[in-house]
């Protein structure tokens, strides 16, 4: 792959997190309600307001502001509480309202459990949602085939939160065979920890599957009709290198893209399964900070869910390079 295409699509992906940037504190300075209100609260003088509004840094113009946010990313800035000077390190994405903590460090620390819970689940909607969906295009019109396609309905039909309540008053509630989910670290106890994720993941797991079922069974259905793989055939091959030599890779090509991005919006937070089991993942800390209106809060986690999504389409324009010479347009040019 030649360099200047790499170059060329790093560059869109810093421009479109500097829209993204922009945009965003614009719509945080101009719609949101004054912080300085919040803060103080509704029986604090005009005086005292406008003195937070000063420490703040919002009584200043937007243009102002948002090159010290920006400048912040990178760098750092002061920021005055009270008498004193706080400093907040790079990345700066401000503080708490609620809570005083840095952003960025409220992040941190609630992304080692979003995480487990995204590669958790995309690893098993990838493994079922191909399977399923690969035996389905194989046994198509039998009932096997009718069989996965109405549970794929099924799952892509039931909302996340049914599914995640009804499982948890199923196996925790009345059977007991699994505990109430706690946030519990891996090297403290393996299968306490397993056992708190288990459900989440399957939950989220499930409409995902569903939907990686149909779109692997209509994909290889399609590509088994194609000349080359009549070709394939016609040669004498057997039907497991005919499928999994000639058909499997452009089936599943297209998944890579699905898969990127699902798995770059849950990195950004699975808001409702998160806040049902009780996991402390960035999306229940957006949840909390949106019932409080903590708005640096919820910048915080707009730009790093906004991040993920753009780094996932980054790597994945490259990885589809490697995978189909045809996308790159640089070269076929």
């Amino acid at each position: 792959m030649k360099a200047v295409i790499i170059l060329r699509r790093l560059g869109l992906a810093v421009i479109t997190l500097f829209l993204v940037t922009v945009f965003t504190y614009a719509i945080f300075f101009w719609l949101s309600p004054d912080p300085a209100v919040q803060i103080c609260g509704q029986t604090c003088t005009p005086e005292r307001i406008e003195t937070i509004r000063v420490q703040l840094g919002v009584d200043r113009p937007f243009p102002e502001q948002l090159w010290t946010f920006i400048a912040g990313l990178f760098v750092g800035r002061s920021m005055e509480s009270g008498t004193s000077v706080i400093e907040c390190v790079a990345p700066c994405l401000g503080y708490s309202f609620q809570t005083g903590q840095q952003v960025t460090t409220m992040l941190v620390n609630r992304f080692p459990t979003t995480l487990t819970l995204a590669i958790g689940a995309c690893i098993l909607w990838l493994v079922s949602g191909v399977l399923l969906g690969i035996v389905a295009a194989l046994r198509r019109h039998t009932w096997l085939d009718g069989t996965i396609r109405l549970g794929a309905l099924v799952g892509i039909a039931l909302p996340n939160y049914f599914v995640a309540l009804l499982l948890q008053y199923i196996f925790v509630v009345q059977l007991g065979v699994l505990p109430f989910p706690q946030n519990v670290a891996f090297g403290q106890s393996p299968s306490l920890w397993f056992n708190s994720y288990l459900l989440a993941w399957i939950v989220l797991a499930m409409m995902y599957a569903a939907m990686y079922t149909r779109i692997t069974r209509a994909n290889v259905i399609e590509t088994m009709s194609e000349n080359y793989v009549r070709t394939a055939r016609a040669k004498g091959l057997s039907q497991r290198v005919v499928i999994g030599k000639h058909a499997l890779r452009p089936a599943l090509t297209p998944l890579v893209t699905l898969t990127g991005m699902d798995f770059a919006a849950l990195l950004g937070g699975a808001l409702i399964t998160e806040t049902v089991f009780g996991l402390n993942g960035i999306g229940k800390m957006a949840r909390d900070a949106i019932s409080t209106n903590d708005q640096p809060v919820i910048m915080g986690f707009t730009l790093v869910a906004a991040a993920f999504v753009v780094i996932a389409n980054l790597v994945i324009d490259l990885l589809y390079s490697v995978l189909d010479p045809r996308v790159r347009t640089g070269e076929s040019r």
